[in-house]
């Protein structure tokens, strides 16, 4: 995915609600040797491309005034109640340097899991995304999660997860958090016995 963003001379808080009035989105690219750049960016294309999940964890095609880099997206900021994109920060990416990223999960085959299948499980996703670590030529757009074997009760973790080679997660000492529980419903006949008893509402309360 490409970007085309021009240098910017004007910094501060005025210069940055100017280029905001004329569709236009200030931001820097930082990292590696060569100093951080102020950028301005034209808002309704970034608005676009951000609503693009690859746009978040791919490495981007930067043009800045005419000449190419590769980088990463790194934060973005929108107001509190507008469709508008205030600030926007990207990272150059070098070859030999390895990143850290967040990238999405991507749950595959839910519906014809074992345990859906023969057990009306419910799976709820505790987390949507995975931090990451790996060199630029390895980075995935998302990670795949294949339920289609699950048949078990026990909670998935990202240690259980599948990773490309030369991706691993990035994890804390012992650290081990779960991205998918399984519920089992309790069978139609307990849910009746249940409702059969329970008091009825109101029942035992005599008119005066």
């Amino acid at each position: 995915m490409k970007v085309v963003a021009t240098t910017r001379p004007a910094q501060g808080t005025s210069a940055s609600r100017r280029l905001r009035h004329d569709g236009k989105v200030p931001g820097i690219l930082y990292g590696g040797k060569t100093p951080p750049v102020q950028l301005e960016i034209e808002h309704n294309p970034l608005f676009h491309a951000l609503r693009v999940e690859a746009f978040h964890a791919s490495i981007l095609d930067m043009e800045i005034d005419g000449a190419s880099q590769r980088v990463l997206l790194r934060d973005v900021q929108w107001h509190p109640y507008k469709q508008q994109v205030l600030h926007i920060d990207f990272q150059r990416v070098e070859a030999d340097t390895v990143i850290h990223m967040k990238v999405p999960l991507h749950f595959v085959n839910a519906d014809i899991a074992p345990i859906v299948k023969k057990q009306a499980a419910v799976l709820s996703h505790v987390t949507n995304e995975v931090d990451i670590a790996c060199l630029p030529i390895h980075l995935p757009e998302f990670i795949e999660v294949d339920l289609s074997t699950l048949d078990s009760t026990a909670t998935l973790h990202v240690k259980d997860l599948k990773f490309p080679e030369g991706v691993k997660p990035v994890l804390r000492r012992n650290e081990n958090p779960s991205v998918l529980t399984v519920t089992i419903p309790p069978p139609v006949e307990e849910i009746v016995v249940a409702a059969a008893a329970a008091p009825a509402k109101g029942k035992g309360k005599g008119k005066k």
